[in-house]
């Protein structure tokens, strides 16, 4: 580690042989407004930040703009991007034998201290072993006695287990504080004359950081995962990390500007972390919020602000900060946009808010087309709720909203699907009744409805995804029920997909030989439909002799050991099962706001008792 580190600037390579050649040349381009470029001599660690997929969605993605502000405000150390190159630009840098390149410096990836990842999604894995082929490294962490760590964090770190073969270390929760500890503990060690596995060793005693060379999994005669091997300096449990006081963590008020469109032009404030009724409730103040507003309204010139949280309607100063939102800025044309709305009449009075700027549709989440099973997962909206937040919203002239659904939640029967169209052709007739007299344009639903993966650290994580047999029979079942519903379009999302995405989400280390095949068959952007290949993927776990509906369709038992069990989120795993207990049973748990606690484990280290589940065990 104490080698000079070298810089390969790529900057006539990219320029003169890559860019002329290429679609979309602009987003590779580098130097954009508000990026920092930091003179590579005068810091200490150098950190490239990969995200495994493209510019457009990268630059979208709230988490790159965070840490890349958290650690270029640091003297001693920088934070450059780098993003999934698209298909033509992989080919002729391939056959340039250009190495994957960062954006500000046209450094080489390879010369980076540090090489960290974003785990957004289970169907981008295959991108990360491309980007680190790409880079010129090794793709497994065994085969990198030198160069940089490869570091990953993100909610795939959740599990980590089917990517630990690639990367030396996982942050597990919240990052900001997290990676200046890498950095700092980096810069001790190499100053003691350290090598790479001295580094990795001294990060296990870093809350959140897992380092899987030093956990070996246990298997049974039967290849039954049954435990996790810790070495004696290594925590047996990974703590996930949490900033309790998100008003005083960094926040990118002057954030980059693309040159060309990305998926979330616009502004990101933060408004929460969490959702309040998962028993996390953690706010930012409604005047650090308006002064992180002005800051990124003047560095940017964006004139949109997007709300951000997953569940923003519960931010107890969510009224009175688009009302004042709106009068400083309404009249400079910048408008203010909501994420999909909880069901009810108060978000569609938010909405109603932000449409003096520009009138945008309405996104309304109620999960599931039937009580019983929205009561199963504990959802918390009626169907009096629904009706009542559409009916005001068509009242006010929205002519177009779309609903969310899932299909294949435990307990789903035949009757649950058709609940979905009876809602459909409900929330049509309201919108007849109640529209403004007059109303010319045609009223428009849209209906998606995406497979459920069952999550780790979730009551659902011991539940098996639906067969895929029977998910695509229940989607043609739907789709006969839409077809004389003629103001509804109806859309299912890729079953195949959400396949992957449970095996990868329920998987344990097998999974890292299967991944690896896939992406020597050719396998990446799986996540895109025009690249999404099965049969390669088919190919890959025959090839392995794995079974993926082992790891996607089966249940697991109370006793069973689960492959992420190492590591913890915060909540109990005895409340997650009384929880998946009362789901069978379609009995709901209470917000926390609004009765006594759940007991759920997250607060207990901030002084809540564990209320609910103590009485309920007694």
């Amino acid at each position: 580690m104490a080698k000079k580190v070298t810089q390969h600037i790529l900057t006539k390579e990219i320029e003169q042989d890559l860019l002329p050649y290429i679609n979309k040349p602009a987003q590779y381009l580098g130097g954009e407004f508000n990026s920092i470029k930091k003179e590579w001599d005068t810091v200490k660690a150098r950190v490239a930040f990969c995200f495994p997929d493209t510019y457009e969605i990268g630059m979208s993605h709230l988490g790159l703009r965070v840490l890349y502000q958290v650690v270029n405000e640091k003297h001693d150390y920088l934070m450059e991007r780098s993003f999934a190159p698209m298909t033509d630009m992989e080919e002729l840098m391939r056959a340039k034998e250009v190495p994957l390149f960062s954006w500000e410096s046209y450094t080489a990836i390879k010369d980076f201290d540090f090489v960290a990842f974003t785990l957004q999604y289970e169907m981008s894995y295959t991108n990360i072993l491309n980007m680190l082929d790409l880079a010129g490294l090794p793709i497994e962490a065994s085969a990198r006695s030198e160069g940089p760590i490869v570091i990953a964090g993100g909610p795939g770190a959740y599990n980590p287990e089917p990517l630990v073969d690639f990367i030396d270390l996982f942050v597990l929760g919240e990052g900001e504080e997290a990676i200046i500890e890498l950095l700092d503990l980096w810069m001790k060690v190499k100053a003691a004359g350290g090598n790479k596995l001295d580094y990795l060793k001294a990060a296990t005693a870093i809350e959140g950081v897992y380092v899987p060379l030093f956990y070996k999994p246990v298997y049974a005669e039967a290849g039954k995962l049954v435990g996790m091997q810790n070495e004696p300096f290594a925590p047996p449990v990974i703590q996930k990390r949490l900033i309790r006081d998100v008003d005083n963590v960094s926040f990118p008020t002057d954030g980059i500007v693309p040159f060309t469109q990305v998926v979330h032009d616009r502004v990101m404030l933060e408004v929460m972390r969490g959702c309040n009724r998962g028993c996390r409730f953690c706010q930012k103040s409604m005047e650090v919020l308006l002064e992180q507003a002005d800051k990124a309204i003047a560095a940017t010139g964006y004139d949109e602000i997007g709300m951000i949280s997953l569940s923003t309607a519960d931010y107890s100063c969510v009224g009175p900060l688009i009302d004042e939102l709106m009068a400083r800025y309404a009249k400079e044309g910048v408008s203010v946009s909501l994420p999909s709305l909880r069901a009810d009449a108060f978000s569609v009075s938010l909405a109603e808010k932000v449409q003096r700027v520009r009138k945008s549709g309405l996104t309304f989440a109620p999960e599931a087309g039937s009580q019983r099973l929205r009561d199963i997962i504990n959802k918390g909206v009626c169907e009096a709720d629904i009706m009542q937040a559409v009916a005001s919203a068509f009242a006010q002239g929205w002519n177009s909203i779309k609903l969310y659904f899932m299909m294949g939640l435990p307990g789903e029967t035949l009757d649950d699907l058709e609940a979905i169209a009876y809602l459909t052709k409900d929330i049509i007739h309201k919108a007849k009744e109640v529209r403004p007299e007059g109303s010319k344009k045609p009223i428009n639903i849209t209906v998606s409805v995406a497979v459920f993966v069952p999550k780790p650290h979730t009551p659902f994580q011991w539940y098996g995804q639906e067969k895929a047999e029977n998910i695509r029979k229940r989607q043609s079942y739907l789709r006969d029920l839409f077809r004389s519903i003629k103001q509804a379009r109806l859309v299912c999302h890729d079953s195949p997909l959400s396949f992957l995405e449970a095996v990868f989400s329920r998987g344990d280390r097998k999974l890292n030989q299967v991944l690896k095949r896939a992406w020597q068959l050719g396998c990446k952007f799986d996540g895109w439909s025009e690249h999404f290949d099965l049969e390669k993927w088919n190919t890959a776990f025959r090839e392995c002799g794995i079974v993926p509906e082992d790891y996607a369709n089966r249940d697991f038992a109370k006793d069973d050991y689960l492959p992420w069990q190492h590591m913890s989120s915060g909540v109990s795993v005895k409340w997650l099962w009384h929880e998946w207990e009362k789901a069978k049973q379609a009995l709901v748990t209470d917000d926390c706001r609004h009765g006594k606690c759940s007991g759920c484990g997250v607060c207990t280290a901030v002084g809540c008792d564990n209320i609910y589940l103590n009485s309920a065990e007694k």
